[in-house]
């Protein structure tokens, strides 16, 4: 028996074309989609009875989440899954198979924000001074001073190739989230970290002058993946009796915070972490939102005659 989503009148393989060709999206967000829509459809036509988009109604789409909940899914899960759901339903609109999007009405599930983890720059410091002086020490050396002096996300530190490295300038070309590009610098001790690195590369893998030539290798010659990386900071984490729990991400965090803390612009930190809303950045650094406060009231013109 197929699965429901196969039946063409849910016209799933033409919306996820429509994702991959139109909007760009990168291969991981293409698979997140087809698998929240594929999830929907089955619920709708095996607990439902609906067998065309048609016939979906506001009410399905409350008992979707509420069959999501059910079975213990985690309020940002559950946020995501019906962000998915609008959005499918509103390519259903634009192709005019419907004429209003049932999940519209739907309210968001709205999962507790917490603050982002922030470690200040003496912590990072150890933690990337922990690093041992041998061959694999110096490639993870190079590869967390990336993730704090580029303030990438460890999928565009993973996904770096050779060809992306400028290192007299001290650039990076980096791809982020919907295969947008951009160019990132990086400071002196992260160019003198992954210069070492370089020099000990060949041990593994030697540079085949494929465009695709990974610049993060391991020890089998092959690229490195997120989960090494996650291994690489648990590493130094558990070197490093200052810091607790701290995960990749938390140097992205850190960057741009130590970023704002020296009275960077914040869309001068938007662009570098290839955030295309600034509501994005804002999360970020609103940790640091005493800290604004503060050179706001010693440097605002209106804000001393208050």
């Amino acid at each position: 028996m197929n699965e429901p989503s196969h039946d063409p009148a849910w016209l799933l393989e033409e919306f996820l074309q429509h994702l991959e060709w139109e909007r760009n999206l990168a291969p991981q967000t293409l698979a997140a989609y087809r698998r929240e829509v594929r999830r929907l459809i089955a619920f709708l036509v095996t607990e439902l009875a609906v067998a065309t988009p048609a016939g979906v109604e506001p009410t399905a789409i409350r008992a979707y989440l509420a069959h999501l909940h059910g079975h213990h899914l985690a309020p940002r899960s559950i946020e995501r899954a019906l962000a998915a759901v609008r959005t499918y339903f509103g390519f259903l609109v634009s192709e005019r198979v419907l004429a209003g999007n049932p999940a519209a009405v739907v309210p968001q599930v709205r999962a507790p924000r917490r603050s982002p983890e922030v470690v200040d720059r003496y912590a990072v410091e150890e933690l990337l001074e922990s690093c041992p002086d041998t061959p694999v020490g110096r490639r993870d050396r190079a590869a967390l001073e990336l993730l704090y002096a580029a303030g990438l996300r460890v999928s565009e530190l993973v996904g770096l190739d050779l060809v992306d490295v400028h290192l007299s300038e001290r650039l990076l070309r980096v791809r982020g989230k919907g295969r947008r590009e951009r160019v990132v610098p990086f400071g002196r001790q992260a160019a003198a970290a992954l210069s070492a690195y370089l020099s000990e590369r060949p041990r593994w893998r030697r540079a085949g002058g494929s465009a695709s030539e990974p610049l993060f290798v391991n020890q089998r010659g092959t690229r490195l993946s997120d989960r090494s990386v996650r291994r690489v900071v648990d590493a130094a984490v558990s070197r490093t009796a200052a810091l607790h729990r701290l995960h990749p991400h938390a140097l992205r965090h850190a960057f741009a915070t130590h970023l704002l803390e020296a009275g960077m612009d914040l869309r001068a930190i938007q662009e570098l972490l290839g955030h295309s809303s600034l509501a994005t950045t804002q999360v970020y650094t609103n940790v640091d939102l005493a800290h604004l406060m503060a050179v706001y009231r010693s440097t605002h013109p209106r804000a001393k005659s208050e």
